[in-house]
């Protein structure tokens, strides 16, 4: 069974930093575009970073300058480096990954989350 679980979250002070991380598992034939988006409190959800098994990245204006986002394809692990972080990225980081199982069709999955809190 396919799974992505993220870790890395917590509550930092404005101006700080933390790491995210998205590890899957399972069996697991490729894995193409994996993502982060957040959830804020107001449910709104928004797509953060993008990167794709080849390297390239893709940014929110928001973000762009504070965050990195990059792969190690090799450990199927997306990662997230936040600096600079403000208030305004408090919410729950989710990853999403388009993965083919092993013997199966390319679909979407997504990890459970982890609660990033930034305080002012």
């Amino acid at each position: 069974q396919v799974q992505l679980v993220e870790s890395g979250g917590g509550l930092v002070q404005a101006g700080g930093s933390l790491r995210l991380s998205c590890v899957a598992s399972g069996s697991i034939a490729s894995i193409g575009v994996m993502s982060w988006y957040r959830q804020d409190p107001g449910n709104q959800r928004e797509l953060v970073a993008t990167a794709v098994s080849t390297g390239e990245t893709t940014y929110a204006d928001s973000v762009k300058g504070r965050f990195t986002v990059s792969r190690d394809n090799a450990k199927r692990t997306m990662y997230l480096e936040m600096s600079a972080l403000r208030p305004e990225d408090t919410g729950v980081y989710r990853c999403k990954a388009d993965i083919k199982p092993t013997g199966s069709w390319v679909r979407d999955y997504w990890g459970q989350g982890t609660q990033v809190t930034v305080s002012s």
